[in-house]
């Protein structure tokens, strides 16, 4: 067995399947690799690769078609024209993504990471698994404004494509479903856990004091609902934000049709915030500065206003300074300049 160490994360050579030679002579022998959690971390809910073994066929495949334009209508705009390595997979400095036709998206593009411990995904949690996910950009009028059909026969005029979908998977086809499981692959593999916070944590750097305060502030105003080491909760609340007249986006309430959701948004993991403004789900608050003043003065009150936010969080400047200086230990540069998350 094979044991490679690639930019921080451990990938297991495990056994091959019996070599196939399809029609063009290109040999299926798929490198399987099993996604190595950081130590200490909780396991994911559920396994994403259960049904799609991850291999470096199937993650290279990902690879070239999360940079590839040509998901989108006009060519222009792959997955990672919203989702940049360089801001943590997230949109750098838009409050709204930009899509085909000069068109806007409605919400603020999150960081693509630590996907696997996520059971829903968007702000709204209106999809369920990561498989499905792509699907809803690559259709989306204002977005890439494609049909699945273009981009299927676009791939197999590919002949690059047609070898690497024979290379990923057992019946060579060019297929949405296989489209969807390589995306997620690439996707998924995605994990951030070497900010200096995650040092401090294995005992390979120190905090300095005024990160330690801010580290302990965090620890008793914030970790509620940033638990971690993943920095979020995963729940949906309400926090204080008016409504936007502009996309009056309701947040979950448009997936669960309840009204006790209104103005619900799911809470963002705070790995990488240095990287990923603007925030909030409509990128209205462009520093972290804005987003603690949020909740020291601008809370709005209502009736789905998470209770633990009633009166905002009181915080001196002091302490609003020293919890920015902890926020930016979140930051893993090893993820946003790793090669093997790249474009070819």
């Amino acid at each position: 067995m094979l044991l490679c160490l690639v930019s921080g994360i451990l990938f297991f050579n495990a056994c091959s399947k019996k070599d196939r030679i399809p029609g063009n002579g290109t040999v299926y022998n798929p490198t399987f690799l099993t996604l190595q959690l950081p130590a200490g971390w909780p396991a994911p809910a559920f396994s994403i690769f259960a049904a799609n073994p991850l291999t470096e066929e199937g993650f290279q495949l990902g690879r070239k078609l999360f940079y590839d334009g040509r998901l989108s209508r006009d060519g222009n705009f792959p997955c990672a024209s919203c989702h940049q390595q360089f801001a943590a997979f997230a949109t750098y400095d838009h409050d709204l993504s930009h899509g085909i036709d000069n068109q806007f998206t409605t919400r603020n593009a999150p960081g693509l990471f630590n996907l696997a411990w996520m059971r829903e995904l968007h702000w709204d949690g209106g999809i369920n698994h990561i498989e499905v996910q792509p699907l809803a950009p690559i259709t989306a009028p204002n977005e890439m404004g494609e049909q699945l059909s273009q981009v299927l026969q676009k791939l197999k005029n590919d002949t690059g494509y047609v070898r690497m979908f024979k290379l990923a998977f057992e019946d060579g086809a060019i297929t949405s479903q296989h489209m969807l499981k390589a995306l997620a692959q690439y996707m998924g593999s995605i994990l951030s856990y070497n900010s200096k916070y995650d040092k401090v944590k294995r005992g390979e750097a120190n905090f300095t004091l005024s990160e330690q305060q801010g580290y302990t502030f965090f620890k008793a105003k914030c970790e509620t609902c940033h638990k971690e080491p993943l920095f979020t909760d995963f729940s949906y609340r309400n926090t204080g934000l008016t409504l936007n007249t502009f996309t009056n986006d309701f947040g979950r309430m448009r997936i669960t049709g309840n009204r006790a959701d209104s103005l619900k948004f799911k809470v963002p993991s705070l790995r990488n915030a240095a990287l990923t403004f603007p925030y909030t789900h409509d990128g209205r608050l462009y520093t972290l500065g804005q987003v603690l003043d949020h909740y020291r003065n601008t809370v709005a009150p209502g009736p789905t206003l998470d209770p633990l936010l009633t009166g905002g969080i009181p915080m001196t400047s002091t302490e609003r300074g020293n919890l920015i200086l902890f926020l930016n230990t979140l930051t893993d540069t090893v993820l946003t300049k790793d090669p093997r998350f790249a474009a070819f």
